[in-house]
């Protein structure tokens, strides 16, 4: 394997380092842990390091050490044992995939092991995948970090530098898939053998908009399919963006079942016609609605991809009842990394806790299996493009972070990913790391405060989906959201009066959201219409809570702008300089999102703010 010079922004591969590391092992995955030995920055210490095959583990000193530390069901594919006795440690895997994690394991946290110890890890889903949604034109879908680092008019980019170093962040955190654009097979056998270098499999994406029933489209697709399985052996299959028939997914399936391929199929339901006029049609019920009659009925190598909630990465929603439901077919769950409706990498907003609130929601509502127990893949849509720190804000890289690190584990601790990203970004001292930290842990609920109250959404510029407006889609084709009156606001999707969305949970949570007194407070308006005057379970009525969390939100944001000053001069220029700017930016949006949601909620009510703070009449 060549091995390239680092270049550029380095992310969280930045300020790591390790002391001279031997490896006995073979195979593609081994050549990269060599060529990542070399490129590694160096380290002075008596420790000796070793990396090696489950099959060679009796070359190192703490062979006994290892054999014993085994499970008795193996270390999968992916698994690695690490071991520290004195000066010596050993990574050993099974072969190549669990060696790359346990060797990206050592770099991450080898400055910090100061004792004996021994670690055993697999993860806890099989598979880890970002989609990228990148036209072969250069221009990103949904992306808000410059053009795509893949593509430019219509080829493949010819310096595939910057692609091998964001191969190499993944394979760190533990990515092991891809999707990108179906480009010209030369590319796609390019772009491919990169990933390969770093154990990553490349699934194509696609739009399916054929009729499934059609012989002339199988045949044309299972052509097409072993065209490209000619050329690239081990790829990982087809993701399917966009379809109008679910049918079209054991088509796909088919076509690529005798190459070991897999169809991931997003789960995006039939929608009601969009009439805004009529309360009953709910976009919220569609995937369940489509997909729940269909269970059973795909191909073995089908994964459904399906939306954390029913209806579109809203910075609140319910988790999916898909979620729960699905009971005969493979099933994945679909987060956004790039940050369409949680302010697009200019607002700062640290989805870690959000992402792990969700792994870990119960989809039983009585103690059973959380979403992390029932899910084969977590998926995401990437927030990476050609800009110069990979993510547009720089502080957006801990999320591209924090994705990797739960989908391994999902269980993880937020607050202790941001803690380590941090300390593997930035050359800095434990307090300014703390400091940081501080700032960034909270952002997201910061971000819901100040935007759309109690679930609402939709409260944004149609098109760019940046910055308020109250309005913007309440009377367009994606149906009515707030439904915000002289009365009241809120969605009413109870089974009672409303769309009947709440029965597609079970029980006890079908009750739990229909009652407007039992329902979480942070998803009443998802769920009830119910009057300003309303009493939450906090104590606060509804309008006072809209009126109270907007002017909070706004405050925390000037309370984080406040704190990076106090820090920025201990980051380098490039850095403090991005962060600076973003928050500029982020703190005149907060106050539109202020003012414009208070001004709209008085206007209607006629109800002053308890407080007597300012409302622009």
């Amino acid at each position: 394997m060549t091995v390239f010079p680092l270049t550029g922004d380095h992310a969280w591969l930045a300020t790591q380092r390790l002391p001279e590391v031997t490896v006995h092992a073979s195979g593609v995955l081994a050549q990269t842990i060599r060529a990542e030995v070399r490129q590694t920055r160096r380290f002075r210490t008596d420790v000796q390091v070793a990396v090696c095959t489950l099959s060679r583990v009796r070359e190192t000193a703490l062979w006994q050490e290892v054999e014993a530390a085994v499970p008795e069901h193996g270390l999968g594919v992916e698994g690695f044992v690490v071991v520290r006795r004195g000066n010596d440690l050993v990574v050993a895997a099974e072969g190549g995939h669990g060696l790359l994690y346990g060797y990206f394991y050592v770099l991450r946290y080898f400055e910090w092991m100061t004792s004996d110890f021994t670690v055993v890890e697999r993860p806890a889903v099989p598979i880890r995948m970002l989609d990228h949604w990148d036209e072969l034109s250069g221009e990103v879908r949904r992306g808000y970090a410059g053009k795509s680092i893949f593509f430019r008019d219509g080829e493949a980019v010819p310096d595939l530098t910057r692609v091998r170093a964001y191969a190499r962040l993944l394979a760190s955190i533990g990515i092991n898939a891809v999707s990108l654009a179906a480009a010209e097979l030369p590319d796609v056998a390019r772009l491919a053998g990169v990933f390969r270098e770093y154990g990553i499999a490349v699934s194509l994406a696609v739009d399916f908009i054929d009729d499934p029933r059609d012989e002339r489209v199988a045949a044309w697709w299972s052509a097409t399919v072993a065209r490209v399985y000619d050329v690239v052996p081990d790829l990982g299959g087809l993701v399917v963006r966009s379809a109008r028939d679910a049918e079209g997914a054991n088509l796909l399936a088919r076509a690529v079942a005798p190459y070991g391929g897999t169809v991931f199929w997003r789960c995006s339901g039939a929608e009601p016609e969009p009439d805004w006029r009529d309360r009953r049609a709910d976009r919220a019920r569609a995937a369940y609605d489509t997909f729940v009659p269909l269970d059973g009925r795909f191909e073995e190598n089908v994964v459904l991809q399906v939306k954390h909630g029913p209806l579109d990465f809203q910075v609140r929603e319910p988790v999916s009842p898909l979620l729960g439901e699905i009971q005969e077919t493979a099933f994945g769950i679909e987060l956004q990394v790039t940050q369409e409706y949680s302010g697009q990498q200019q607002d700062l907003c640290y989805l870690g806790p959000w992402w792990r609130e969700i792994l870990q929601s119960d989809t039983t509502g009585g103690g059973g299996a959380t979403v992390a127990d029932r899910i084969g893949a977590i998926v995401a849509v990437s927030n990476v493009g050609d800009d110069v720190n990979w993510t547009g804000h720089k502080l957006a890289q801990s999320n591209l972070y924090a994705f990797g690190r739960l989908a391994w584990d999902p269980a993880a601790d937020p607050v202790s990913l941001l803690h380590e990203w941090a300390a593997a970004t930035f050359a800095m001292d434990d307090r300014t790391r703390s400091e940081l930290v501080a700032i960034m842990a909270g952002s997201w609920r910061t971000y819901e405060r100040y935007t759309a109250p109690l679930g609402v959404g939709f409260m944004v510029t149609p098109g760019s989906h940046y910055g308020p407006s109250v309005n913007g889609y309440e009377y367009s084709g994606r149906g009515a959201h707030h439904y915000a009156d002289r009365y009241g606001v809120g969605a009413d999707r109870t089974v009672k009066t409303g769309s009947g969305f709440t029965a597609q949970y079970p029980e006890p949570l079908s009750s739990l959201y229909e009652d407007i007194y039992t329902c979480p407070d942070e998803l009443l308006l998802f769920f009830h219409h119910v009057p300003y005057d309303h009493v939450l379970q906090s104590g606060s009525t509804v309008l006072q809570h809209i009126y109270d969390t907007h002017f909070q939100g706004y405050a925390e944001v000037e309370a984080m702008v406040a704190r990076w000053q106090a820090i920025a001069e201990r980051f380098e220029p490039v850095v403090r300089e991005n962060v600076s700017a973003r928050f500029a930016v982020q703190l005149a949006t907060a106050r539109e999102w202020r003012d414009q949601v208070n001004t709209f909620f008085y206007r209607l009510s006629g109800v002053p703010d308890a407080l007597g703070r300012t409302i622009h009449r």
